[in-house]
């Protein structure tokens, strides 16, 4: 009867001994099938979940658009006073809906395609029509000097300006602004020209590409990455490391993210790579994800960040380089003034802000981030925040800007494209990836406390009974 009852208490302890050693052997075979299913379904090739998510959005893409509104014109034009502006909007535009074309896959382990364009207005997500009329700069006009800077050009310029009956300032409605407009003074320019500009021109019907990324097939570390944009590794606007296409274009990252990772994407709005660093943890739609942020120092000035030097490209407008949170990207613009910062001149320098009124940044609404699931690398939901602004210069050759007392960053409009991943695209997420997983962590984590609870009350048992038979 007590070598029964001691048996079993010893074949108690074995058992829970086999299951706390069970799952601690799950642990690593675990790991290993769930990052062997995961390689598989994160390969771009055709009939992966990537695959279909980087085909096509998995989620809605919206794009915002708050245009600023020059509400004392008169000053502006009269005094060269300092324009104080209004922000109106959202003005919501649906895009990235069309599936990528010519998607072509190479001998290499790369896959190839173009991006089209498209925008489709969203009057139930906007705050009036595309009709709206608003008072903002004059594109061509203040363009016009930085284009040519010649002093008998410019004296050519100022008499068709003059001809036109156009000023540093215009009446346009946003779908003009963005999308792009007859200009009447380019209209009178006597030289084979295009007469239509916009913000945006030309955009829809149009293509972002050639891209070239890695499929992971043969690397899975190489996920998404961006091995070529137009058949080049660089862009031919920067100088040194500021000039190379790194990471991926944001959609997605290689798997197996980490907190300590720094993210890298090439955006083609802003002409450059960028990237971020992780912030926090987020929970979307019962999905936990990683919150990677684009920080403060990507846009600070080479004086304090010495990385960035390779993107002053003009010391006197940035003053000796020591300005920030603006970017000169005329080089991409073929010439003209373009310049990108964050919304409201987030991170900017003092001297940037105050140039202008009625801007206030704030990191909650203006900052760019990425919320990445990291155990696949597929962005989930994100929001990229940015500002564009035209460079305003005196020139006293023509009338129309001789009020300008001193070079000046002038913001146009801010966008924020976002997208968050559907309900139904959430779900089909936690089932096939994220639930599984947790299923498996769980089943572990319950063996191994079952098994070590049973081990332990079988095992004190024994050793109580056998202590009470000695006695």
């Amino acid at each position: 009867m007590v070598c029964n009852r001691n048996c079993g208490l010893l074949t108690g302890a074995v058992i829970g001994a086999v299951l706390a050693i069970f799952g601690g052997v799950l642990i690593p075979v675990g790991d290993h099938l769930i990052g062997k299913a995961i390689k598989k379904e994160t390969v771009i090739a055709n009939g992966t979940i990537a695959f279909e998510n980087w085909r096509v959005p998995g989620s809605s893409v919206y794009r915002q658009f708050w245009v600023f509104h020059v509400q004392n014109p008169s000053e502006v034009l009269d005094q060269g006073a300092r324009p104080k502006l209004e922000q109106r909007g959202p003005y919501t535009y649906r895009v990235r809906y069309l599936p990528k074309e010519n998607i072509t896959e190479n001998s290499d382990g790369t896959i190839s395609y173009m991006l089209p364009n498209i925008a489709h207005f969203e009057p139930d997500m906007s705050v009036g029509t595309e009709n709206d009329t608003i008072t903002c700069l004059n594109l061509a006009v203040v363009a016009a000097p930085a284009l040519y800077t010649n002093t008998f050009i410019q004296l050519l310029l100022n008499t068709w300006i003059k001809a036109s009956k156009s000023s540093m300032l215009q009446n346009r409605t946003v779908k003009e602004l963005l999308w792009g407009y007859k200009d009447p003074f380019l209209n009178k320019v006597p030289f084979p020209l295009d007469p239509v500009l916009g913000v945006f021109y030309p955009y829809n019907g149009t293509f972002d590409g050639l891209y070239k990324v890695y499929t992971g097939k043969e690397d899975i570390k190489k996920t998404a990455i961006i091995e070529s944009y137009k058949n080049k590794r660089n862009l031919s606007y920067w100088e040194g490391h500021c000039d190379l296409v790194n990471g991926t274009d944001g959609a997605s990252f290689p798997p197996f993210v980490k907190k300590d990772q720094i993210l890298r994407f090439f955006s083609s709005d802003i002409c450059r790579s960028i990237y971020g660093v992780f912030q926090g943890k987020q929970d979307v739609k019962g999905i936990s994800l990683y919150r990677f942020t684009v920080p403060r120092e990507a846009f600070a000035s080479p004086a304090e960040v010495r990385d960035n030097y390779c993107f002053c490209t003009d010391e006197v407008i940035s003053k000796n380089c020591t300005i920030a949170g603006v970017l000169d990207i005329s080089a991409c613009k073929a010439g003209r003034p373009v310049f990108i910062s964050l919304p409201h001149f987030l991170h900017a320098s003092d001297s940037v802000l105050h140039d202008v009124e009625g801007l206030s940044p704030n990191e909650k609404e203006h900052e760019t981030f990425l919320d990445v699931e990291p155990i696949t690398g597929f962005t989930l939901q994100f929001a990229k925040r940015l500002q564009v602004n035209l460079l305003v210069k005196p020139a006293p050759k023509i009338e129309a800007l001789s009020k300008v007392q001193k070079p000046y960053i002038f913001p146009l409009l801010w966008l924020n494209e976002s997208a968050v991943i559907g309900d139904a695209k959430a779900e089909m997420f936690r089932n096939k990836v994220t639930g599984r997983v947790q299923m498996l962590s769980v089943l572990q984590m319950v063996l191994m406390i079952t098994g070590s609870v049973l081990f332990l009350a079988f095992m004190g048992s024994y050793f109580i009974c056998r202590s009470k038979k000695l006695k």
